[in-house]
């Protein structure tokens, strides 16, 4: 696979996996063993960007907790020395599995070392604040992370869901690497983030990159997903409304697989490699024939004007369907 660099030195495949949906978030989690050989048969396929976070703990079909670090950490412990691996902490899980930020230098300390323990290394190569922190100065989690790369447990730091004054008064303290934002043809508003990113040589790892697996065209309708343990159930672009706002973009979709001879999925992720070179989107899935057809997605070109096709359907569509994240 091709490669992409994350601020002035991090190498990594120019599609990672996100590894989440793996235990969490996605409905019972994936037996163990097979999540283990997902991962493995990823790295195969020329992945070497995989992304997990402290919190994406599920459930497996017997009752027992589904650890996400953990399965990542033993699946690419093998080869430890030949993939990068992000993961992320300032948030717990609290009651209801809500979540609580706190990125104070203790929190993140203890959520680090017990990182490190999961994913059984020594070093974390990229390490995200998750979610912003409104006790908390961005100057104060910079320096906290910049003594973590100090004392060489983490290589690079990030942040999740992030604004742009912070990213700016962080990045002055301890150079960040990467962002991770939600981005995809159906969630355009971080795209803002461009220029400044452009401006302090910062790197964008895209999360939701196929919409949660709407841009697939694979999923119809809410019905089909488990209304307790996955998100989808009650996401706006699964609904009958939300699939009539992005109508237009799914047939223009549709048409171009037909023509690149790919599919849905690939075009969206072919879409955003063009737009940055320092855009990394990490789509996530269970079945080995997605995670090669997500890889192949950075060997396709999109012209300048299929680009331009795709961006006039998206600016005079509805289909905004994401509310704004609250958090940044």
């Amino acid at each position: 696979m091709h490669t992409r660099i994350l601020g002035t030195e991090l190498q990594v495949s120019a599609v990672g996996l996100g590894c989440m949906g793996l235990s969490h978030a996605y409905g019972t989690a994936l037996d163990k063993k097979e999540a283990i050989t997902r991962i493995r048969e990823a790295v195969d396929m020329g992945y070497t960007f995989f992304d997990t976070a402290e919190v994406y703990v599920g459930q497996y079909a017997d009752g027992t907790p589904a650890i996400n670090e953990e399965l990542v950490g033993e699946a690419l412990k093998p080869i430890r020395d030949k993939v990068v691996v992000a993961t992320k902490g300032g948030i717990t899980l609290g009651s209801q599995h809500h979540t609580v930020s706190d990125a104070s230098p203790a929190s993140l300390r203890r959520s680090l070392e017990q990182s490190l323990r999961r994913l059984q290394t020594d070093t974390i190569d990229l390490y995200y604040q998750h979610r912003l922190d409104a006790a908390r100065e961005p100057e104060e989690v910079a320096y906290t992370m910049q003594t973590f790369i100090k004392e060489g447990k983490i290589r690079h730091w990030g942040i999740s869901n992030a604004s742009p004054g912070y990213i700016r008064r962080a990045h002055a303290v301890c150079p960040i690497t990467a962002i991770q934002e939600r981005y995809s043809l159906m969630y355009r508003q971080t795209a803002q983030l461009f220029p400044l990113l452009e401006e302090l040589h910062i790197g964008f790892v895209a999360y939701s990159p196929l919409a949660n697996g709407f841009l697939s065209g694979l999923y119809k309708g809410t019905e089909q997903f488990d209304k307790e343990l996955d998100f989808r159930s009650w996401m706006p672009q699964y609904t009958e409304e939300g699939a009539q706002k992005a109508k237009e973009l799914t047939h223009l979709l549709a048409g171009l697989s037909v023509e690149k001879d790919a599919t849905p999925a690939q075009i969206s992720l072919a879409w955003m490699l063009c737009k940055k070179p320092y855009i990394v989107p990490i789509p996530g899935t269970t079945k080995a024939k997605r995670l090669c057809e997500n890889a192949e997605a950075a060997d396709i070109t999109l012209s300048e004007e299929d680009v331009k096709k795709i961006d006039q359907v998206l600016d005079h569509s509805e289909f905004s369907v994401f509310a704004p994240q609250t958090e940044s």
